[in-house]
Order: structure tokens, then sequence, then C-alpha cells
């Protein structure tokens, strides 16, 4: 099949270099709205074809939405727009409820699957794009019975190309889910990251004891803001998210990526 991606970065990227190995992909058509990452990600080879999001459309048989979550209610109706028949929508974020709502009355609502790919690691960007990073990881697929079977059953046989393991969930539970398994954890990480950050302000030899425990534990909080802020704002915890200072959020998260000084 032909497939148009629309974000390039870690989860796009690895998307499109799994189906092409696989062989499901015969072509991959990418947009991305950074200039920089559409060049880096042509330049890599993760792409056939850099296009809008018009032209990718009307060019390919599956379309998958891989930008941060904030951004793919807009973006989702905008490729539907231009959908023609038996031609299949995903997304790839992880979260639901926001999406699922403002998908609920679109005409093409049926030709949508609403998918979370449970992989990732603490890197973005097209550079960040790895083989195999699906591989063996579960696929949660979410209110199936508002998307037409045949376009489940091509959801299904992308993911299963990946090497994915499948489940269904309602929407609702899924993020329920999520945010314990996997929004939870980074929290930790980021805020560990900034307490020890912030120590070392007081004591410069306090990195002199870090070993491979400490590395694991806040790898996660090299991930990037523009990425997690989204997240949590949409499956919200509490203090700065129930205060909805989101800005304030992003900030920290990006003091917390200062970590990379420590870990690499």
């Amino acid at each position: 099949m032909k497939i148009g991606i629309v974000g390039l970065g870690l989860i796009g990227g690895s998307l499109a270099i799994g189906l092409k190995k696989s062989g499901f992909a015969s072509a991959i058509h990418g947009v991305d709205f950074n200039p920089a990452h559409a060049k880096k990600a042509l330049a890599l080879g993760l792409v056939d074809a850099i296009m809008d999001v018009e032209t990718a459309v009307k060019n390919s048989d599956v379309i998958v939405v891989a930008t941060p979550v904030d951004t793919m209610p807009q973006l989702v109706l905008q490729v539907m727009e231009h959908l023609h028949e038996r031609q299949v929508v995903l997304d790839v974020g992880s979260t639901k409820m926001p999406l699922l709502d403002a998908l609920r009355n679109a005409p093409q609502r049926s030709r949508f699957v609403a998918a979370h790919p449970m992989a990732g690691t603490e890197y973005s960007g097209p550079e960040a794009a790895v083989e195999d990073l699906f591989a063996e990881k579960c696929c949660a697929l979410c209110d199936t019975d508002q998307s037409a079977p045949d376009a489940v059953a091509i959801a299904m046989q992308l993911f299963s190309a990946l090497q994915m393991r499948i489940i269904t969930l309602g929407g609702q539970e899924h993020d329920l889910h999520t945010a314990y398994v996997s929004h939870i954890s980074h929290i930790a990480s980021f805020a560990l990251a900034l307490t020890v950050l912030a120590k070392e302000q007081e004591e410069d030899r306090i990195f002199d004891l870090a070993s491979g425990g400490f590395s694991s534990t806040v790898r996660l909080a090299k991930s990037n803001p523009d990425t997690w802020t989204p997240i949590f704002q949409q499956n919200r915890f509490r203090t700065l998210l129930i205060k909805k200072d989101f800005n304030g959020f992003h900030q920290l998260i990006t003091q917390a990526n200062d970590i990379r000084r420590i870990i690499g």
C-alpha cells in the first residue's frame, strides 16, 4: 500500500522504516510542517517524497497522523476533507478522548481508526527514528465499533506487519490506563531530574555518585516538551495540571531536559 505519514519525528519516522522493511508499504509519502524535519526525513531515506497534506492524501491508501496530540483533531479533520472512498486514516496519539470527541460527528468518521502503538524512546525528530521500534510492543485500537470493519482490518494488518500485539479498548478506558502505565512514569522522571538538577547548584559533586540506576530512572526526562506538554494537558493530573499552567509545565520539562548533560 501507499502510506502517507503526517509528522516525521520518532514515531512517524519509525513507522516509515518499519512499514517499508516489512513490505506493507510500497511507497511512503511524508508531510511535515517543519521544513528542516522534512528535508532531514528525505535525506535519511525515511520517505520517498515530501508532499503537502492534500497531495499526500490523494496519493495514499492509508494516512497516518503522527503529530503532537494537541494538533491531531485539526489535522485529522483536514485529512478527512480530502479522503476518497476506501481510504483509511489512523492516528498514533497517546491520548484518545479529545480526538474521538472532536471526530464524533465527522462525515468520514467510519474511515478513521484510533490507534496507540505503545512504543517510543526519549529522543525526537527524524534522526531519532529507529528500525523495529514497534516489534513485540502493544498497540491499542480504540472505539473500533465506530470504524468501518474494513478500516479496522487494514489497521490490524498494518500494525501486525510491524510485529505488534493488538488489543482493543474503549477510548476512556485507554486514557485511564495509559495515564498510569505511561504518563505517570514520565512525570516522575521529570520531577526527579528537576530535583537533582536543583541540588547540583548546591553540591557540584553530586553527579560523581550517579550510576546506571540513576540514568535509567531519569532517562525519560530527556523527552521532548513539545510532545509531552499536550499529552499532560489532555490527560490531567494535579498541581500545575489542575491549575492549567501548561506554559509553566513546558518550561519545567525543558529545564528537566538539561539532564542530558549528565546522562548523555
